[in-house]
């Protein structure tokens, strides 16, 4: 105890000088020390690298967007940057929106209420108008709409987060809580995090609160839970604490402006011109297909490229829980969704109920978008049995896996009905690099047993084959009269139209639909353009 007073005095000792009072710090040195530490630490957090930089627009709103990698930071820094608003314009607009506030009586019922949002926009935009006038005197008339068009949605809508949904480059947008920035999944770069913090926890609640009555949803304190689809056909999940312990969140899963096509995955490697062919021959023949793949694996756009194979003569009927498959205008077709049962556990439609319901309208194609349940993969077999071609996803990670989970609880298939699937494609995401493939293309033999033809070699970044078809071929030969020769013959055929697809560079969907639509209807007159590599007209 002695030694521990001893040191205490030697240090205040030190602290005093010769006439025992305290001595001052130097106030030079402690500026100097001070300017220094801060000018480091300054340096380190401005040391970033840009890694790309695009605008897009919202509405009237030009935004640029940088991507760059900070030297303290695990992940790149997504920027979202308003080129006409400065700091001052800012703080302007700022006050323009306190004051609307006050002078506009606007309650959360009004700028939710789905019947009255027009009127309400217009009373809001009419009233923004006459403040930026008066702020801002000289401004032309495209500064003004840009303006009026930025308040109202800070106002009315979700503010800077409405800034991410204008961006096509990306696939999700989470606000996990107020305390930390909002991050947003991009197709290139993966998980980022953004310049976009929220005020406030209310702040996220209020965003969830407007999104559920836009879609006549709720989410309060006794349900806390919330999952919607809006009319833009972006998925929304929220949650409220304290099931969420760190905060409030929202998470957008953004609706594909543009969906994949085959053109599309044969440019990015995802699928290789062989695989493609076997796909669209057994799509041609009307096989049915299961696509399997474990989550983000790129299933539905599998599923989604699976149909630009559909010739336009027949009726495709497709079922989902979220609209996200797009087929060309011009087919057949009939799109369904799923809804929810009300807060009353009312009016609520399932796939099951779609699907049964389907049958009953006479198509040649069904399209489903996933398989959960016993009852739905009965109905779905059963419907294949009967005539129908029919295509589904399912979560597994392999062909292995797929059949396991297939014949065993809760979907519980009998194996004896496997065969009736005659396609099996597996999706694969490299979770390392984010790239998605084709990991495993197969069929199933009579006895329910599968037959992986081609496999994804992960070193070598390519589809390898494996075996030999069996299945599929006897069955084209079986009802389509073909022999081994034709069929080979048809398969470098169509090989040959897709490689040209992409040296073309048709990538949309009605384009893809158009030159299919093609093949099955004058197969000659496509060949002819084809074989001299020149552009389809």
């Amino acid at each position: 105890m002695a030694r521990k007073k001893r040191g205490r005095t030697k240090k205040r000792k030190k602290r005093t000088n010769s006439s025992g009072k305290k001595r001052k710090p130097s106030k030079k040195n402690k500026t100097v020390k001070y300017t220094r530490k801060t000018q480091t630490k300054s340096s380190k957090s401005d040391s970033k690298k840009l890694i790309k930089k695009y605008r897009i627009s919202s509405g009237d709103i030009p935004v640029i967007v940088k991507i760059s990698q900070k030297s303290e930071e695990f992940v790149p820094f997504y920027e979202v940057q308003l080129s006409s608003i400065s700091k001052t314009t800012g703080l302007i607009l700022e006050k323009i929106r306190e004051e609307l506030i006050d002078k506009v009586n606007l309650g959360i019922i009004d700028i939710t209420d789905t019947k009255r949002a027009n009127l309400v926009e217009g009373k809001f935009s009419e009233a923004t108008a006459v403040l930026v006038r008066k702020y801002f005197p000289n401004l032309d008339k495209k500064s003004e709409r840009f303006l009026v068009s930025y308040l109202v949605k800070k106002s009315l809508g979700m503010g800077d987060v409405e800034l991410l949904m204008s961006d096509n480059n990306l696939e999700e947008i989470a606000i996990n809580s107020s305390e930390e920035p909002i991050w947003v999944y991009h197709k290139e770069f993966g998980w980022l995090k953004t310049n976009i913090v929220l005020e406030n926890e209310e702040k996220a609640r209020h965003y969830a609160t407007m999104i559920g009555r836009k879609v006549n949803r709720q989410i309060t304190v006794l349900e806390p839970l919330m999952d919607a689809t809006l009319t833009t056909g972006d998925r929304v999940n929220a949650t409220l604490m304290p099931i969420s312990t760190r905060g409030n969140t929202i998470t957008i899963r953004k609706f594909a402006s543009k969906p994949w096509t085959i053109s599309d995955f044969i440019k990015v490697r995802a699928i290789s011109p062989q695989a493609a062919a076997l796909v669209w021959e057994c799509v041609h023949y009307e096989m049915s297909g299961i696509i399997a793949g474990g989550t983000a694996s790129g299933k539905t756009s599998m599923l989604n490229v699976l149909t630009n194979f559909f010739p336009p003569n027949q009726r495709i009927i497709s079922i989902e829980d979220t609209r996200e498959i797009q087929l060309p205008s011009f087919l057949h077709w009939i799109p369904m969704v799923t809804r929810l049962p009300n807060n009353e556990g009312k009016g609520g439609i399932t796939m099951l109920d779609l699907l049964v319901n389907s049958l009953r309208q006479r198509p040649d194609r069904i399209v489903v978008g996933e398989i959960r349940r016993k009852k739905e993969a009965e109905v779905l077999f059963e419907s294949i049995h009967t005539g129908h071609s029919v295509y589904a996803t399912i979560h597994a990670n392999n062909t292995k896996e797929t059949i396991t989970r297939l014949t065993n609880p809760p979907i519980d298939i009998p194996s004896s009905m496997l065969p009736a699937v005659s396609l099996l494609l597996v999706q694969y995401r490299n979770r390392r690099s984010g790239l998605r493939r084709t990991f495993e293309l197969s069929e199933i033999k009579e006895d329910g047993s599968p037959n992986v033809l081609m496999r994804y070699d992960v070193k070598d970044d390519i589809l390898k084959n494996k075996a030999k078809s069996k299945a599929i071929r006897e069955n084209l030969e079986l009802y389509t009269g073909a022999t081994q020769n034709s069929i080979n013959k048809e398969l470098k055929e169509k090989e040959k139209v897709l490689k040209w697809l992409v040296k073309q560079n048709i990538g949309d969907v009605d384009s893809v639909g158009r030159v299919m639509a093609e093949y099955y209807i004058n197969k000659s007159n496509l060949m002819k353009y084809v074989n001299k590599n020149k552009p389809f007209r």
